[in-house]
C-alpha cells in the first residue's frame, strides 16, 4: 500500500450523531418530518448533495436554496460544544508511516471545521479532498478515484478506512482495498458485520489496532 484515504465523519471524528440531530432538525423544520436515527440509517455516508436529491423526489418540491447552508450552520454550532476526536484516531495517524489524506462526503468548509474542532486538521492537511470536488459522490467511486490522482497513487495501491455503506462500496468499485471501522458513537450492533458483508476487507472497532492491520497488509 502506498496511500491510505480516511473518510472523515465517524473514522476521524465522532460527528455523525451531531450531523444527523442538525439534519433532522431542519428537515422536520421544512416540512419533512424525519428522527435523527432516521436519516442515521437512510443517509449515512450519503453526499448532502445525494441526500437533498432523494429527499426532494420525495417531497415533490424544492427545499429552500440555502437549506445546506441552514444545515451547515446548525451543525457547526453543535460541532464547537460537542465534537470530539474518534477515539485514538491522533495517535494511530501519527503512527502510519504512509502518505495519507482524507476523502469525505462533507461540504471542505465542513470537513475543515470538524477536523480543527477535533484537533486533526494539522495532521492531515493539506491532503483534504471533498465530494463537493466530483460528480458524483459516494456510493459512486469518483471521490476516491479523484483523491488517488491527487496523490499520484494508482487506486489498487490505496487502503481506505470507511465507516459506511456507501463508502466501502465506492472504494470497491475505485479498485481500493478498505477497511471497515465501526467504533464511532453512531455505530449500531451489527454494523461491523454489514460492513463487512457490503465488502470490506475487514472490520476493526478500535483505532489502536489500525496501524497493525495495516502493516500486516503491507507484508502481503
Amino acid at each position: 500500500m502506498d496511500l491510505v484515504i480516511f473518510d472523515c465523519d465517524g473514522v476521524l471524528v465522532d460527528s455523525e450523531v451531531i450531523s444527523c440531530r442538525a439534519h433532522s432538525e431542519m428537515l422536520t423544520r421544512h416540512g419533512y418530518p424525519i428522527t435523527s436515527d432516521e436519516v442515521l440509517a437512510r443517509f449515512l455516508g450519503v453526499s448532502d448533495r445525494e441526500a437533498r436529491s432523494i429527499i426532494e423526489a420525495e417531497l415533490g418540491r424544492s427545499l429552500p436554496d440555502d437549506f445546506e447552508t441552514q444545515v451547515k450552520q446548525a451543525t457547526l454550532q453543535c460541532y464547537a460544544g460537542d465534537l470530539r476526536a474518534i477515539s485514538y484516531v491522533g495517535e494511530a495517524i501519527g503512527s502510519i508511516a504512509l502518505p495519507k489524506c482524507v476523502a469525505s462526503s462533507g461540504t471542505p468548509e465542513k470537513i475543515r471545521h470538524g477536523l480543527i474542532c477535533a484537533g486533526l486538521y494539522d495532521l492531515l492537511a493539506p491532503n483534504i479532498f471533498s465530494a463537493s470536488q466530483v460528480a458524483r459522490g459516494k456510493p459512486a467511486p469518483d471521490l476516491f478515484l479523484f483523491a488517488a490522482e491527487q496523490m499520484q497513487v494508482t487506486p489498487p495501491r490505496c487502503l481506505v478506512i470507511e465507516d459506511s455503506l456507501p463508502g466501502v462500496t465506492a472504494a470497491r468499485a475505485a479498485g481500493m482495498t478498505v477497511l471497515g471501522f465501526h467504533g464511532g458513537s453512531h455505530c449500531r450492533a451489527g454494523h461491523g458485520d454489514a460492513l463487512g458483508a457490503g465488502g470490506a476487507q475487514m472490520i476493526f472497532e478500535d483505532m489502536r489496532r489500525l496501524p497493525g492491520l495495516i502493516l500486516d497488509f503491507q507484508a502481503h
